[in-house]
């Protein structure tokens, strides 16, 4: 859908904050399946963690991504996600051969062009739902690089500046 758009890249590179500005100036905006995901069973005990079933955790994120999906349908204007499907089924493919990004990519698309936070080592910070290291997030932030513009997606690199530039550059591009 044409006025879905992704806000994906490296962890720890400022998209929830992006999103949370994005929202406070009215658009609407879907979290992360990710973070959703790992909260939801470290409070409850469950095991589809990235850190214990990955491919556990990214049917999860891909279940989730597809519910947001619908239910962002229903909103006005731009919808904004941080992360989302593809990204879901990037890591299902990497972690099990199984060939779903191509046919997920393809059946559910976002806006032609995608927003990448680009590593940024000086923010970047792990907590109770990240705990991967820097190496890992910029991992898998190159195979992201290589994913978006395979499914006929144009990235746009976020700069390294203040969450309220980054917003205004986010929307000058959009055409807003």
């Amino acid at each position: 859908m044409d006025r879905f758009v992704l806000i994906s890249g490296c962890s720890g590179g400022g998209k929830s904050a992006l999103l949370a500005e994005l929202g406070r100036r009215g658009h609407g905006v879907v979290e992360e399946p990710g973070r959703r995901i790992v909260n939801e069973q470290l409070d409850s005990g469950g095991a589809a963690l990235p850190w214990v079933d990955g491919a556990a955790f990214a049917r999860r994120a891909i279940a989730m991504a597809l519910a947001d999906r619908t239910s962002a349908a229903a909103l006005p204007g731009w919808v904004f996600f941080d992360r989302g499907l593809i990204d879901a089924a990037a890591a299902l493919q990497l972690l099990t051969g199984e060939q779903v990004l191509a046919r997920l990519g393809q059946s559910h698309r976002y806006h032609r062009r995608v927003f990448l936070a680009p590593p940024w080592p000086e923010i970047y910070v792990t907590d109770r739902e990240r705990r991967h290291g820097f190496d890992a997030a910029l991992a898998e932030y190159w195979r992201l690089v290589e994913v978006y513009p395979a499914l006929g997606y144009e990235l746009v690199v976020l700069p390294k500046i203040g969450v309220l530039e980054r917003a205004d550059v986010v929307l000058t591009t959009l055409g807003k």
